[in-house]
């Protein structure tokens, strides 16, 4: 499960400005009117354009300002996949959302798509019955709209200013023809979308002193923005001996490609976890989708065991469960790192790992998609360190490799 919105929620848009301008690209009338009374429902959204494939919304990108884009992935003329690039050509800045129903196909596409810049993913509900009684899909959606569209306007605060209207005898400007490019090649570079800068917190950052130890299992905790990250740091972790623990904010199937992912691009061998499996060194286990995934200790081995147990900070699988139990089964030799990602989870489950003598590294602001995850933690004081992404898998490198205290 994503996470939803609650106490969560990103703030409302600063008073004064419009609210924040969303397109909706789907090929199926019924789908973007869903989507759009669904994101309309909240009074700081209104949706200015929705049309019905990736073409349309490159053209209408040309001559509207607009803070974030519903992509659906598979459209006529063309799909969402090969409209993305053009798209971020055009604004840099405009936050795209990638909507696609859970299969193991469109799972894939997604992440390809996070790859290539999309800000982020949301599941659809696999049928127009399921998405229209589906109240949590429509409130993770308005939650992660906002969200990005807060980013977009940080990035560019052009956006949210107020937009002239057309008056009767205006000549509108030339609309610009772009040549259908069907059959585009997705791109497989590393491109982080531009992340959220909210305004600073008052005071610095206090930092705790990194433990002399070489930690015995290595967690890390994301989510908004997470994939990109995740394959950043993990690829410089291919050598590292501990076992490695991944909680991300993903529905199921799109975890099983995750991990997938992960053993293709990073040389990290990584799967799912499995109940009762014994956790081993030098593998990577993800939480499945809709599962905490937590540590437990049967005939002197660390195993791992998928609950059912409700979600917590609106999450399952959630960081802070899988925190606490990698504590009661390892102590204090624990490198806990939370990369971006919207809310706070992982916050109390670090504070139990610091108590415990372990260690906490969080992802800078900068370099984060939505800095709540990681602000929560650094701004908590439970970290050694706060890093740029690009340095974060070297660090940990350096801290697992190191000689055991």
């Amino acid at each position: 499960m994503n996470e939803l919105p609650g106490k969560t929620a990103p703030s409302a848009a600063p008073t004064g400005t419009e609210p924040y301008r969303v397109m909706v690209v789907d090929d199926s009338a019924v789908i973007r009117g869903l989507l759009t009374r669904s994101l309309e429902g909240d009074p700081e959204v209104k949706v200015v354009a929705s049309v019905a494939n990736g073409q349309m919304a490159i053209n209408t990108l040309q001559r509207q300002s607009i803070d974030v884009i519903v992509l659906d992935i598979e459209m006529p003329v063309l799909d969402g996949l090969s409209a993305l690039p053009h798209l971020l050509a055009i604004d840099p800045h405009v936050k795209i959302v990638m909507a696609s129903t859970l299969t193991a196909k469109n799972a894939d596409i997604s992440l390809r798509a996070l790859k290539a810049g999309a800000a982020d993913y949301i599941p659809k509900p696999s049928s127009t019955r399921e998405l229209t009684s589906a109240d949590d899909f429509k409130r993770e959606l308005t939650s992660k709209v906002k969200a990005l569209a807060m980013a977009a306007r940080k990035a560019d605060p052009r956006k949210g200013a107020p937009h002239p209207v057309a008056t009767p005898g205006t000549v509108p400007l030339p609309r610009p023809v772009v040549t259908p490019v069907p059959n585009v090649a997705p791109t497989t570079s590393f491109t982080l979308p531009t992340p959220i800068r909210p305004k600073p917190e008052v005071g610095p950052i206090s930092l705790r002193p990194l433990p002399e130890f070489r930690p015995d299992i290595l967690a890390i905790g994301s989510s908004t923005g997470g994939p990109q990250a995740l394959f950043e740091v993990l690829s410089h972790l291919k050598d590292v001996k501990q076992p490695i623990l991944i909680t991300q904010h993903m529905p199921a199937t799109f975890t099983t490609i995750l991990a997938e992912h992960i053993t293709r691009q990073c040389g990290v061998q990584c799967a799912e976890a499995k109940e009762g499996e014994v956790i081993v060194g030098g593998r990577a286990y993800v939480a499945p989708g809709d599962f905490h995934m937590l540590v437990v200790q049967r005939n002197g081995q660390n195993c791992l065991t998928l609950t059912k147990d409700p979600p917590e900070n609106f999450c399952r699988p959630a960081v802070d469960p899988m925190l606490r139990s990698i504590v009661r089964a390892y102590g204090k030799r624990v490198l806990v790192t939370i990369l971006t990602g919207m809310g706070h989870d992982g916050q109390r489950g670090s504070e139990v790992v610091v108590a415990a003598g372990g260690a906490v590294l969080g992802q800078d602001e900068p370099s984060s998609v939505v800095w709540g995850m990681p602000g929560a933690v650094a701004n908590a004081g439970l970290c050694s360190a706060v890093l740029p992404l690009k340095e974060i898998g070297p660090y940990i490198r350096k801290i697992a490799l190191r000689q055991a205290a």
